[in-house]
Formats: structure tokens, sequence, C-alpha cells
């Protein structure tokens, strides 16, 4: 099979048809287009996600603290901790243990959350670490969002720009490949996007400010959080790839890699369903996150406008950054 998520149509048939006893207390289930899970507990609720980061080298266990928690602030709530479970090659030494430990430190010391604990291990089979977060959140019952409450007529807004994180991983682990291509500060730039991958601010912020529906654009870049969304509501959209918020840097590196960067992997970007637009960019504004609206929900048909064009999308299949990573492993 191929390196990626599975596409929807095998987690359908392998996975989500096998997910134990369904539980009353349970308020959001797996399922497709939910990233998190929603216990209640009394007038709050406990969300959950767990995330694996396997296509990024360097800071892999920061990657995963941010990723983890990005999920559980997609649906309102304030992240309490995470889980870290660490396996490692038999190659490995205490000095690169140490140093994903110190990633993970140092991403829970910028969130202001605790390491509750996990696994650490040297495993066999294995030619690199593999770093799995479970983050921890709570928020008020009236306050939770999902996935799935996006409605015909609400606006579509995107926080930041697409692909930062694709942009990042690209400029620290292929740098080699874009020297002599990308001047020395495009470089710099782009990897500095990695700072900027935490959407717990604005998570928490739409939410209070009436979002409807929110989702973490990973794995499939702003495409496949847009199909995600309108899979876990049932609905539809109509963007305009123009209007999706791209970085000079990200265009760039991405044109270097023949990359689509609406279909790179995208932490960092928040994708918001709100009735009100004007009033949700403006709130996101005067908390110094930049947000713009890209589409609208639609009944059922989800298109895509590219240059007046009318394009039918569906869901995306593998990721850019796989791609990519992919072609420089045959090569070498």
């Amino acid at each position: 099979m191929k390196t990626g998520k599975l596409d929807p149509d095998a987690l359908g048939r392998l996975v989500l048809g096998r997910l134990g006893v369904r539980r009353d207390d349970v308020v959001v289930h797996a399922g497709l287009g939910e990233d998190a899970a929603a216990v209640l507990f009394g007038d709050e609720v406990c969300v959950l996600s767990s995330d694996p980061i396997t296509g990024a080298g360097a800071g892999a266990g920061w990657y995963g603290v941010h990723v983890a928690c990005n999920d559980v602030a997609a649906m309102g709530a304030r992240p309490v901790g995470v889980l870290s479970t660490l396996l490692f090659p038999e190659s490995a030494d205490e000095s690169d243990i140490q140093r994903v430990v110190e990633d993970v430190h140092r991403a829970a010391l910028e969130l202001g959350i605790e390491v509750l604990g996990g696994h650490t291990e040297v495993a066999p089979g294995l030619t690199a670490p593999i770093v799995t977060m479970t983050a921890v959140g709570r928020v008020r019952r009236e306050r939770l969002v999902s996935s799935a409450g996006a409605r015909p007529g609400d606006a579509l807004v995107l926080t930041k720009a697409a692909a930062l994180e694709g942009t990042a991983i690209l400029a620290t682990d292929l740098e080699e490949r874009l020297r002599g291509r990308l001047d020395p500060a495009t470089i710099a730039r782009a990897r500095a996007l990695s700072a900027r991958l935490s959407v717990v601010p604005e998570g928490v912020l739409a939410a209070e400010l009436g979002a409807t529906a929110l989702h973490d654009p990973t794995e499939g870049g702003v495409l496949g959080a847009l199909w995600e969304v309108a899979e876990a509501s049932g609905r539809g959209y109509e963007v305009v790839a123009e209007d999706v918020p791209v970085l000079e840097e990200t265009r760039q590196v991405c044109a270097v890699f023949g990359a689509d960067p609406l279909r790179l992997i995208s932490s960092g970007a928040l994708l918001i369903a709100c009735p009100d637009p004007t009033s949700m960019i403006a709130g996101l504004d005067e908390r110094g996150i930049p947000a713009t609206r890209i589409g609208r929900v639609t009944e059922r048909e989800r298109v895509l406008l590219v240059g007046g064009e009318r394009r039918v999308v569906g869901p995306v299949v593998r990721d850019e950054l796989w791609r990519i990573l992919g072609d420089f492993r045959r090569e070498a």
C-alpha cells in the first residue's frame, strides 16, 4: 500500500465499522472528517486526539505535540496535556532519545500543558523514530464545535495560509535540493514557518465567536480539510482557489518540487465555517490572527473555482509531502 492515510473507502471498509460499543456519553464519535473524540463529563467535555509524526525528521517531538493539540483546539477545547509514545530504532543512541524528549518538553512549555505520561521504547524493525501524541483537552459543553456542524450558507474562512507545515518540512528536510534554486533568505523564511503551526489560540477563539464547524488541515492540505468538513457535515462547498492565502515562500518551494500548495499538509491554518465571516475575521484580527474568506458551504456539490472554471473535487488520496518524499527516496 502507498504511504499516507488510508483513503476514505479503505477507512470505511477496514476501520470505521469496527469501533466497539457506541456509548451515550461519547458526544463526538469516530468518523470521516473528525480528528478528535469528545466524551461528556458533567457540564464539561473531555476532548481527545491522537496523531503520529512520520513525515518530519528534525523536530518530530515538537511537531507531534502541536499537531495533536491543534486537533483538540479545533473542537474549541483548551489542551491540558499529552501522552507521548516514542519508538526508536535499534540504531538510536541516548542522544537521539534525549533530542526528541527535549522537543516534546519545549512544545509543552510553549502551550502551557503537561506531559501526562506515555511510553518510550527501542523497537525492532524500525529504520526511523515514530512519534505518536495523544492530546487531552477540556471545554464547556455549549462551546464544543466539531467538523460536522457546517450549514448551507455558512462562510468558509481560513486562518494564516495554506501549506505552512509542508513548506517548513520540505525546506528543512530537503534543504539541499533547494540550494541554488531559491535564495537563502527564502529558504530561511520557509524553515521558520514551523514556528506558526499552533492553532490553539484561534481554535478556542473561533468557537467563542460562533463557529459552526472547525477543522485543522493536516494531511491532504486545505482541499483535504474542505472535503472532510463537507463529508462530516453531509454538505458541499464552493471555494475560489485564488482566494486561498498562500505565502510567497510556499509558492516558491512548491514550484521547485512541482507541488500543489492546496494539497500539501497544512497544520498552522484553521478552517472555519461560520454564519458571520465579518465578525469572525474581525475578532481573529484583534488577536493578531490573519484570516481570509475563501468560499461558502453549499447543499451538496463540492466545487473548486480555478480561474473561474468550476471543478468538482473529491478527497485528497495522497498528500503532496508523501509523493515528494517518496520520489526522493526512490532516487536515493
